[in-house]
């Protein structure tokens, strides 16, 4: 990976890992907008401001788009939530190998 797309992917980690961005990810993923209320309750009740304030990174990242029906995801936006959709089966591959690794291992101590 050039430097270039280090520092482009360290950028977007930075943004996903900003409380509650990843979940508004997941909850637009399904391509139904959603008004603010709405939104809020799919990501686990928010505060308001906390919500507001991602979703204005969000949209500065062409992430998430308001339209007349609510918030949504950009087709960009779309296409990471496409990509993100692949870390649930990676995950379950992971704890499950996790949990026969701790029963495998050998304590040390």
């Amino acid at each position: 990976m050039g430097a270039q797309a280090h520092a482009a992917t360290i950028q977007l980690f930075d943004l996903l890992e900003s409380r509650y961005a990843l979940r508004v990810i997941w909850a637009l993923a399904d391509g139904h907008p959603q008004t603010f209320r709405l939104l809020q309750d799919s990501v686990g009740g928010a505060t308001p401001n906390t919500l507001n304030t991602r979703l204005k990174e969000l949209r500065a990242a062409w992430l998430v788009e308001h339209g007349g029906s609510g918030y949504q995801l950009t087709p960009q936006g779309a296409d990471l939530a496409r990509r993100l959709g692949e870390v649930p089966s990676f995950a379950g591959k992971w704890v499950h190998s996790s949990v026969r690794e701790a029963h495998t291992t050998p304590r040390r101590g």
